[in-house]
């Protein structure tokens, strides 16, 4: 395996990495709805939305950096209903503007959850 990728394992039993390294990009996972424990969080819009940002930042603060890295995400809804509630959370997590996104409804997400978010994030140069 090359030094230039670097893996951050998930502490989840399924077979994937939360995200990974690559020179100056990190590709985090798809994300849904779970709190830390792993246990599935049910609700509204709001509340699974805030789940998966919640997620998200603890991985990027793992990796060393924020929600101000984050340039590219990609959003997995089940239903286009749930775009204005979704939006309500998501916007308050980038306060130094957004990042490009995509965004996709209709969808039959694992879990039966309403929402899944992916990121990528730049990090810059590696530290040796």
């Amino acid at each position: 395996m090359s030094e230039s990728i670097q893996r951050y394992p998930s502490h989840l039993p399924y077979p994937f990495s939360k995200a990974i390294r690559v020179g100056d990009l990190l590709y985090l996972s798809g994300q849904v709805p779970m709190d830390p424990k792993g246990e599935v969080v049910r609700g509204d819009i709001q509340q699974q939305t805030e789940a998966v940002m919640s997620r998200i930042g603890e991985t990027l603060a793992e990796c060393g950096v924020g929600f101000d890295h984050v340039v590219k995400a990609t959003v997995w809804l089940s239903d286009m209903q749930h775009f204005a509630g979704f939006n309500e959370v998501y916007a308050r997590y980038f306060k130094q503007g957004f990042p490009v996104r995509s965004t996709v409804g209709g969808t039959q997400l694992a879990l039966g959850v309403d929402v899944e978010i992916e990121v990528q994030a730049w990090v810059g140069p590696p530290t040796r």
